[in-house]
């Protein structure tokens, strides 16, 4: 008993420091480039954290439960839709750019910090749910390594979601601190810059995860190597 909860202790602590890996904190960011506050900010890292929970809690628990094996294909396609992700959410922030860029000149800039904001709630959500795939089959094979029992499993992978969102919001508000600051500052010409940069970086990066998955660990050949991670 003593050995599981301190497990699941460690699986908190764990879920914070999932937080940081680097394909997370690229995504988070270039959503949160495009705010200006604080609070926002961590809610927009909570709502990823949750959208992460809950592809963990089903995946990752079905995999406990039913003992179920994930082959190295789907594992390796699972891990490519974060790929994928990325470069989708590069491509709408620098289109976002180039619509912010034209309004900026038509309206005011509360007008076009209010039409951005929108589907600012279900987009990290559904984000979140995305990078869960990538992660679930490895927590899961964590769990069943050094927990024996089931229910235990689960409630490892419950805690393990909660340290993810707090980790998560804790990092979207560490971004968007010095991002808030600035735009305060020099107002929409750096939110541009920000924009941009992230947006960049996001394609960049997915472009790379789909090469290393796709072509690396072989998803697109007759014998794929996927080691969940």
């Amino acid at each position: 008993m003593v050995s599981a909860l301190s497990t699941i202790i460690l699986g908190f602590l764990l879920g914070m420091r999932h937080a940081t890996d680097p394909d997370h904190v690229v995504a988070v960011a270039t959503i949160v480039s495009r705010e200006q506050k604080l609070a926002p900010a961590a809610w927009i890292g909570a709502l990823w954290g949750a959208g992460h929970t809950v592809t963990i809690a089903v995946v990752g628990g079905a995999i406990i439960l039913f003992n179920w094996a994930v082959p190295a294909r789907v594992g390796l396609l699972m891990e490519l839709a974060v790929g994928v992700m990325l470069v989708v959410l590069g491509l709408y922030n620098l289109r976002g750019l180039t619509r912010l860029t034209r309004l900026t000149g038509l309206t005011g800039g509360g007008q076009v910090v209010a039409r951005f904001r929108s589907g600012q709630i279900v987009r990290p959500f559904f984000v979140g749910i995305v990078h869960g795939l990538a992660g679930s089959a490895a927590v899961a094979l964590v769990v069943l390594t050094t927990i024996r029992r089931p229910l235990w499993g689960v409630a490892y992978l419950l805690v393990f979601g909660v340290g993810t969102v707090a980790g998560m919001a804790l990092v979207t508000t560490a971004i968007a601190a010095p991002i808030a600051y600035s735009t305060r500052r020099f107002e929409i010409h750096h939110r541009s810059k920000l924009q941009l940069a992230t947006g960049m970086l996001s394609v960049a990066f997915g472009l790379f995860l789909v090469y290393k998955i796709g072509y690396v660990d072989g998803l697109f050949s007759a014998a794929p190597q996927w080691v969940p991670e």
